[in-house]
């Protein structure tokens, strides 16, 4: 008989296969049954682009689609720069100034690393 790997959030030994996940009963969390491409220095806080490059306080960026800002009629156009950007936990992670407009917070799926 196999042995199941414990729950990587909660470290349960509670858990069960369900398909192609595998599932702890006590925290509900569901991770790949397929085993990790990388095992040592998981991946979890690293913020990434929209081409997969890890990024860094202090890195400078460019808008990959145009933006609508909420609330105003302002726009953030396709291929703006935007420098010295800093990371931040949350739906929005990079807090950064843009010239004309002023201080934002951006997703990282749309950014791409300059």
């Amino acid at each position: 008989m196999s042995t199941l790997p414990p729950c990587p959030k909660c470290k349960s030994t509670f858990t069960y296969e369900d398909g192609s996940l595998f599932v702890c009963p006590e925290c509900a969390h569901e991770w790949s049954a397929a085993p990790a491409l990388e095992t040592e220095g998981s991946d979890d806080g690293v913020i990434r682009d929209s081409a997969g490059n890890i990024l860094q306080d202090g890195d400078t960026i460019t808008v990959i689609k145009d933006l609508k800002l909420k609330g105003s009629s302002k726009v953030i156009k396709m291929g703006t720069k935007v420098k010295n950007i800093r990371l931040v936990g949350g739906d929005h992670d990079i807090d950064c100034k843009i010239d004309g407009i002023g201080a934002m917070s951006l997703k990282s799926e749309f950014v791409k690393k300059a």
